[in-house]
């Protein structure tokens, strides 16, 4: 790192020569006039009050918040015996650390702590030497979903959980040397390093150790992992039932009477730091409220963030998130920051966990995240311009019986302007609330419409069959068929009759798989006319009144009246 700096000469920069602009494209754009405005990193939430995220751990050091949150850190490490010091090995890989910072805000935006996190570098491991396998599962956001469907309409009351410190708690099976971490260089053994005994945040492989030593202790409570989803653990004793969700270090917990929540609670806590975050209120940046009607889910102060990311704080509400008559293709300009773009690419599709209505707009602009172009960006834009006018829609999830799956399926066919690939989408409802559901491009092209439709009535057939497991797992086995709804005639009658023709040989397996569910009783797929396809919310841009009449089926609402707030 060069250490001159501007005081060093008295002499000012030369300027750097302008750059030729002369292009056979006959569009000016601000990039070549040189107008666009400088990047702002803009958080709500931050004050003058608020000491600044410093930019080193010397930095850090000279705060008093920061400081004393490092402590605290270096306090769980050594009270964990994460490492122990021991002279360097001549031929050992030595993996670097640093330090990172965070405020952390509760649901409302208010500073709740500073967070100091010792991080390994984990792009300096070996393979096969510092880490084998890494893979760790969290879980899914339909499970998720489906869980608290089931305890909204069950009454049950629903916990969150925060285990501190949870990657501290992994045990490592490799032999792993680390550097001595920035400002906590033992002075009697500067040239020491730590051979890590547990797990620590950065290591490839912590993750996987976290989450094996905390299934390992569920399951000798009596807890049993699901096969459908192996982050949702299951405790069955007569009429004693527990749900717990484990998403890395965040935990939501429900169970058929608040005894069993506090059992559990006492039980975890024993084993691991936990912060006992009371009923679900605030989980995964999703904020949770429960009332007589129900339990909202909504992502606004997120959905703010993002407006405030991409400086459209102000601007001006648009009634749908993409239009009628545009497809987006490869063609236009470069846009001028490619790296914003995935950005708020990126977030927007974390916001679809509770705003369906977007989901198609998304799924296109994600399209060209790695070559995007000014058409895809103002897409992008006119869905921020739609969340600024719906920001405190969420998704509501109420009573309802859980003995029944159906299922809207629906495709636009060659709907691509490059590929002519079609897009299929669908939508699931456990009961009356809406679980599942997906808007994607086809792998292949299909020859008709019918072949695309039967496409997209495959995926979603997978889909309900994978629901059905975990609802048997759940003790929620379901004795009707899932009913399946699609609007091309020609689709329903192949899912049924044994028709083979030319043009379907191409589909085979798709064939086989969805007759053999519905030989079996699991599935029958109907008609339902066009005017009442839920799933074509998921597949094309609407107009304005059909958009709303399908985005109020998916159950995006406004928040109600009255909450009590507690689940």
């Amino acid at each position: 790192m060069s250490t001159t700096s501007n005081s060093s000469s008295s002499a000012e920069p030369s300027q750097p020569p302008a750059l030729a602009t002369t292009s056979g494209h006959p569009m000016t754009t601000r990039s070549r006039t040189g107008s666009l405005k400088p990047k702002q990193i803009f958080n709500l939430s931050v004050t003058s009050d608020i000491s600044p995220i410093p930019r080193s751990a010397a930095q850090a050091m000279c705060d008093p918040h920061w400081r004393a949150a490092m402590d605290a850190e270096m306090a769980a490490i050594i009270s964990n015996y994460t490492w122990d010091l021991v002279p360097k090995p001549s031929d050992a890989n030595i993996v670097g650390n640093r330090w990172l910072f965070r405020h952390k805000f509760d649901s409302n935006g208010r500073l709740e702590r500073y967070k100091a996190r010792l991080v390994a570098q984990g792009f300096s491991q070996q393979p096969g030497l510092d880490f084998d396998d890494t893979f760790s599962p969290v879980v899914k956001p339909a499970t998720i979903r489906t869980v608290l469907s089931i305890s909204i309409s069950r009454n049950w009351p629903i916990h969150q959980l925060d285990v501190k410190n949870a990657f501290l708690h992994g045990d490592l099976t490799e032999t792993v040397y680390m550097r001595q971490p920035p400002g906590y260089v033992n002075s009697s053994f500067p040239d020491h390093v730590c051979r890590l005994r547990k797990a620590l945040y950065g290591l490839k492989q912590a993750p996987r150790a976290w989450y094996h030593r905390f299934a390992v202790y569920l399951s000798s409570l009596g807890f049993l992992s699901s096969k459908t989803d192996t982050s949702l653990f299951m405790y069955h004793r007569g009429s004693d039932t527990i749900y717990l969700l484990l998403y890395v270090d965040d935990i939501i917990l429900t169970a058929s009477s608040p005894t069993l929540i506090s059992m559990v609670i006492s039980k975890l806590s024993s084993e691991f730091p936990m912060s006992d975050l009371g009923p679900l209120s605030f989980f995964l940046g999703i904020a949770a409220s429960r009332s007589t009607s129900g339990l909202f889910l909504s992502q606004s102060a997120f959905a703010q963030e993002i407006l405030a990311r991409a400086d459209m704080v102000s601007c001006n509400p648009c009634s749908t998130p993409a239009d009628t008559k545009t497809k987006l293709a490869v063609d236009g300009e470069p846009v001028p920051d490619p790296t914003l773009y995935r950005s708020l690419a990126g977030a927007l599709q974390y916001l679809t966990f509770t705003r369906p209505d977007i989901a198609y707009a998304v799924h296109q602009v994600c399209l060209f995240m790695h070559d995007p172009r000014l058409p895809h960006l103002n897409a992008l834009k006119r869905i921020l311009r739609y969340l600024k006018g719906t920001l405190s829609h969420g998704l509501h999830l109420k009573a309802s019986a859980v003995d029944r799956l159906v299922a809207y399926s629906d495709a636009d066919w060659a709907g691509c302007p490059n590929t002519r690939r079609s897009t299929s989408g669908f939508c699931v409802y456990l009961g009356d609330n809406l679980v599942s559901w997906s808007s994607k491009r086809q792998h292949v092209v299909s020859r008709s419409s019918a072949e695309a439709e039967y496409r997209g009535i495959a995926n979603v057939v997978a889909e309900t069959a994978w629901l059905r497991n975990l609802l048997l797992e759940l003790c929620c086995p379901l004795s009707r068929a899932t009913v399946v709804f699609c609007d091309n005639v020609s689709a329903m009658y192949l899912a049924s009759n044994p028709v083979q023709h030319q043009r379907t040989k191409h589909v085979e397996i798709d064939l086989h798989f969805v007759r053999e569910r519905v030989a079996i009783g699991h599935v029958r797929v109907l008609h339902v006319p066009s005017a009442y396809q839920y799933a074509d919310i998921f597949t094309k841009g609407l107009p304005t009144s059909l958009f709303l009449d399908f985005r109020d089926s998916l159950n995006i609402r406004l928040p109600p009246d009255q909450t009590t707030g507690v689940c």
